[in-house]
C-alpha cells in the first residue's frame, strides 16, 4: 500500500505522486487518470528498484491536513 497525493497542474492536469517513492510521478487529464498512470509508475518503479537489486522503500506516512 502506498500513500499517493493528487493535486491540480499548473496545466489543468490532474498529478499525483507517491510520497515513499521519490520521483515517483504522474499525471492524467482527470483525476481517475491519475490514479490509473500512478498506480503504473509505482509498480515500474518498484520492479525497477527490485531489478537492480535494489531496497524498495517502505511506506511510512503521517497525513495532516491544516486550514491555514
Amino acid at each position: 500500500m502506498r500513500q499517493v497525493l493528487i493535486y491540480p497542474g499548473e496545466d489543468g492536469y490532474r498529478v499525483a505522486g507517491c510520497t515513499s517513492l521519490p520521483g515517483c510521478i504522474s499525471q492524467g487529464r482527470t483525476r481517475e487518470e491519475a490514479i490509473a498512470y500512478i498506480r503504473e509508475a509505482i509498480q515500474g518503479y518498484i520492479a525497477a528498484l527490485e531489478g537492480d537489486h535494489l531496497p524498495v522503500p517502505e511506506e511510512r506516512f503521517e497525513a495532516l491536513l491544516m486550514a491555514v
